[in-house]
């Protein structure tokens, strides 16, 4: 499959990454790399702890005490191995196209060199979807974080039994609006501050969960919850529940779409691979045990009760301050999240622009901004436009559709199989030129087969629960 029909590199691969010589000199002259194993784990934790980490209460809830935990477990594990897979993929050798050493700074362009360009294609529209998709879950988290710090302050100040209802849409268009001016941020390699101010955020709003879930338990004097899970009144909404549950589970583990894009940011030596692999256990393993405390004490605080977004339970806890500075936490690492999973596409679609329009000075002219206080920002009219489209277009669908458990569990669902493990494997056959029915083959096989039926039930589930709810 690898390469199909190659004989030169196309110009859509060319606009995406360097050949390596010797010392690398050609490619530092293009980009300057000075990642390292912590700055990859903070890109990491910003792509993982997220939207996510908020819904695996009810995850646990739906699954009880023994399948809930364990699923948590098996995704991460999956999660590793497929970033270990992915992280070989960086740097393409191929002496029949010439190719010494290429870096592959995307998943697509990973995909296109290893699979050929018609599976590239295929990668494109799970790969946007799930990049897309990740925009719209990040805006309806924000506006139910911003929700919940009015509702806590409206509570202690007129009594646990007031009316304190408020809307969302408000808090999309204010959520939108500061993404409009930070998606001008020109792409990966100038985010290292907005992904460690994230990933801080991150600890701090997940050891809260926790700390709330252990105080609950406390106070209730019990731990809640049981084997089964939630009941329900039939069979079929049980597997309904449980089959979201899966979905919600897997938007828990996102991130190897930006896993080579995050590799590409890390200097050498040591090989970016290695690191890469450091980086992903490092974070993955940091992310799994807050998982764990987050999901399995907010279960244990609530029982049958745990609510979707874990924080909305606490509306109604003192110190409510506490509460609030959790929920401003949450959003002020989904800004930084918005925009790890939202550059992948803008640099696509701005490669794809000024190859095709080069010559116009829409696309290629930046003009300087200077504001008090702040250092000189160069703006680019085609960025400016663009990238406020992509803003406006997601928030706007974010407020058609306000469900937060329904909308992770089809994103995690759909996205899962194929590029979590689908193309990571298919690109380690071809790059290690496994065998058909070899007991390797066969056992990643099964896996994969295995995963694929997850990612079904996980879809199914979850748009059952999109159209009923």
């Amino acid at each position: 499959m690898g390469g199909e029909g190659d004989e030169e590199l196309s110009p859509f691969v060319e606009s995406f990454s360097s050949f390596d010589n010797e010392d690398g000199a050609e490619s530092n002259q293009l980009r300057k790399r000075n990642g390292t194993t912590w700055t990859a784990v903070a890109h990491i934790i910003t792509g993982v702890i997220g939207a996510g980490v908020l819904s695996l209460a009810w995850s646990i809830a739906q699954l009880g005490w023994i399948a809930g935990p364990l699923f948590i477990l098996v995704f991460a594990l999956i999660t590793i191995v497929s970033a270990d897979l992915l992280s070989d993929c960086y740097r393409y050798s191929d002496p029949h196209l010439g190719l010494d050493q290429y870096r592959c700074s995307s998943y697509m362009e990973a995909v296109r060199l290893y699979l050929g360009e018609k599976w590239q294609y295929v990668c494109g529209v799970f790969l946007h979807q799930g990049l897309y998709g990740c925009g719209i879950a990040y805006t309806i988290t924000a506006a139910s974080s911003i929700r919940a710090i009015q509702r806590s302050n409206c509570y202690h100040d007129k009594g646990h039994e007031a009316a304190c209802s408020y809307g969302d849409i408000q808090h999309m268009l204010v959520f939108g609006s500061i993404q409009i001016v930070v998606s001008q941020i020109p792409d990966f390699h100038n985010m290292t501050w907005l992904s460690v101010m994230a990933a801080v955020m991150s600890f701090i709003y997940s050891f809260i969960g926790f700390g709330l879930g252990f105080a609950k338990v406390i106070e209730n004097g019990t731990i809640k919850g049981s084997i089964a899970g939630v009941p329900a009144s039939n069979m079929a909404n049980k597997l309904w529940s449980a089959f979201q549950a899966l979905g919600d589970i897997a938007f828990a583990y996102p991130y190897t779409v930006i896993l080579l894009e995050i590799q590409d940011t890390l200097k050498s030596p040591p090989a970016e691979s290695q690191t890469m692999k450091k980086a992903s256990v490092i974070a993955v393993i940091l992310t799994t045990f807050f998982y764990l405390c987050c999901g399995c004490f907010g279960y244990a605080a609530f029982g049958n009760d745990t609510p979707g977004n874990l924080l909305s339970g606490f509306e109604l806890f003192e110190p409510y301050w506490l509460v609030d500075f959790a929920n401003a936490c949450i959003v002020l690492h989904l800004v930084g999240g918005y925009q790890m999973f939202s550059q992948p596409i803008f640099a696509v679609s701005e490669r794809w622009l000024s190859k095709n329009y080069s010559n116009s000075g829409f696309v290629k002219n930046f003009y300087c901004l200077k504001l008090p206080l702040l250092p000189l920002v160069q703006l680019n009219p085609m960025r400016i436009c663009c990238r406020t489209a992509y803003v406006v277009s997601t928030t706007g669908i974010a407020m058609m559709f306000p469900y937060f458990n329904q909308v992770l569990g089809v994103l995690g669902a759909i996205g899962f199989w194929p590029l979590t493990i689908y193309f990571p494997l298919e690109m380690y056959f071809v790059r290690n030129k496994t065998q058909p029915w070899t007991r390797q083959w066969l056992v990643l096989r099964m896996i994969s087969f295995v995963c694929f039926l997850v990612s079904v039930v996980g879809v199914i589930g979850s748009l059952q629960g999109l159209v009923s709810g």
